[in-house]
């Protein structure tokens, strides 16, 4: 017998839903999916003790003297898959990695969220996201010919992909995951799909599901699915614009004060909350934006903030105050508009709580907000004039930024930011020593 209701609910449906195999989905320090599976059969004790693997195979995990982890099954995130076939069926659910002594194992990404929702519920909060993320689909993974040439919101013959956007949405409900918008975006063949706000661990794990999702379905119907941030030189690059509020254990939204003299209708949380991401946002973006190609978005002329600043109306500041509805306390919220869908969830929805949250607690003072002026017409350099200060240039600078940042170790522990550090280095010095196209095209002829 389950030793609670979720566990005794999902051995029930198991037997009642005929599933076969249960997988057991876990992120790695990059965010990649892992998985194996495990026999009905197993879990009861999976419940009570774990399941065992070599952590030594998972990228960030463990050294090969500290190999052995358990993987615990959270019987909340159980799910049938409804992309496998009905007989023989098979399900998942989201793990925690421990030790083998039953401690928490600090290199698993959802563990470094779930310590960060406990910090902020222990300040009298909860921590609620809403993430917009983009994508292409193009014919396969070998190269980039789109599907369509359509457009912003396009509803004709150019958005070649509303069906597979549809079986996406309807699969991702079927799930436990409601969606609350779903378009073409700007780009070719670009597309996008907004999961509606949840709390930040329940989100985190349905990030990491949407984008298995969109994967599986393009490839049912023969197409790849790519969340490259700058899949294409000349076309818009693929976001995760992360739209964030606290509310309070009494339901309250504490971003939110309808006597804001800024008429924002934000509350002092708010402002100090939005301080604290624009004073941190260099320091993590090697999270939000974590690969050499994350940075081919985040450029100038480009159509994602680079630079430090906040505002309403204006959409290229780096934070923003959605001003859809007015004065609506449930609506008032920021959004974040850096992060692109490469980034691990778990890993950047903490950091974006743990910024905000010492924002709080140092009462940091927010800025003039920027209204009237288009940054993304200006250059890096003229931008710096003004007195802007700007994210990372590229990956090298970025994971140095972080490296050098003692709340970072604070936020992600020793061995999540110890293994990041190595890891983009590597990563950076590759490219560093790749010679492009570009560098023959433009010098190969004249020196």
């Amino acid at each position: 017998m389950a030793s609670n209701p979720e566990q005794d609910f999902v051995l029930k449906t198991i037997e009642s839903r005929d599933v076969h195999f249960v997988r057991f989905w876990f992120s790695d320090v990059l965010g990649h999916m892992k998985s194996f599976a495990v026999s009905p059969s197993e879990l009861e004790g999976a419940f009570a003790e774990g399941m065992g693997f070599d952590g030594s195979c998972i990228e960030g995990f463990s050294q090969m003297q500290e190999a052995d982890v358990l993987a615990f099954p959270d019987a909340s995130t159980f799910q049938v898959l409804p992309w496998r076939p009905q007989s023989n069926a098979v399900a998942r659910m989201f793990c925690s990695i421990r030790t083998p002594d039953g401690e928490p194992f600090e290199g698993d990404p959802r563990e470094v969220l779930k310590r960060w929702v406990l910090r902020a519920k222990q300040a009298g909060y909860i921590y609620n996201v809403g993430p917009e993320l983009e994508y292409y689909y193009f014919k396969d993974a070998e190269g980039t010919e789109v599907l369509d040439h359509g457009g912003y919101f396009d509803l004709t013959s150019l958005d070649y992909a509303s069906d597979l956007r549809r079986d996406t949405v309807l699969t991702l409900e079927k799930m436990g995951i409601p969606v609350e918008y779903s378009h073409h975006e700007n780009g070719p063949s670009q597309h996008e799909i907004d999961l509606r706000y949840t709390d930040a661990l329940s989100m985190a794990d349905a990030v990491m599901t949407y984008k298995l999702v969109v994967k599986e379905i393009a490839m049912k119907h023969g197409v790849y699915a790519s969340f490259m941030p700058k899949p294409m030189a000349g076309e818009p690059g693929s976001g995760m614009h992360v739209h964030m509020s606290l509310q309070t254990l009494d339901g309250d939204n504490a971003f939110f004060d309808g006597t804001d003299s800024l008429g924002y209708g934000l509350s002092d949380t708010a402002k100090s909350f939005a301080a604290g991401l624009l004073r941190y946002a260099p320091e993590f973006c090697l999270v939000t934006n974590p690969t050499v190609n994350s940075y081919k978005r985040l450029v100038s002329g480009g159509e994602a903030p680079i630079y430090l600043s906040w505002g309403r109306s204006n959409r290229t500041t780096l934070v923003r105050v959605p001003g859809y509805r007015p004065g609506n306390e449930g609506a008032c919220r920021l959004e974040l508009r850096s992060p692109d869908p490469s980034a691990n969830p778990y890993l950047a929805f903490a950091v974006m709580l743990a910024a905000g949250l010492r924002g709080i607690e140092e009462g940091m003072a927010l800025p003039d907000p920027t209204e009237a002026t288009d940054l993304f017409k200006l250059s890096r350099q003229e931008l710096k004039e003004r007195g802007f200060a700007p994210l990372p240039d590229n990956l090298g600078e970025a994971v140095e930024r972080f490296a050098a940042s003692e709340f970072m170790r604070d936020v992600l522990g020793d061995h999540i930011f110890s293994y990041l550090v190595q890891a983009k280095r590597d990563e950076w010095n590759d490219y560093q020593s790749v010679v492009s196209q570009w560098e023959r095209d433009r010098y190969l002829g004249v020196l």
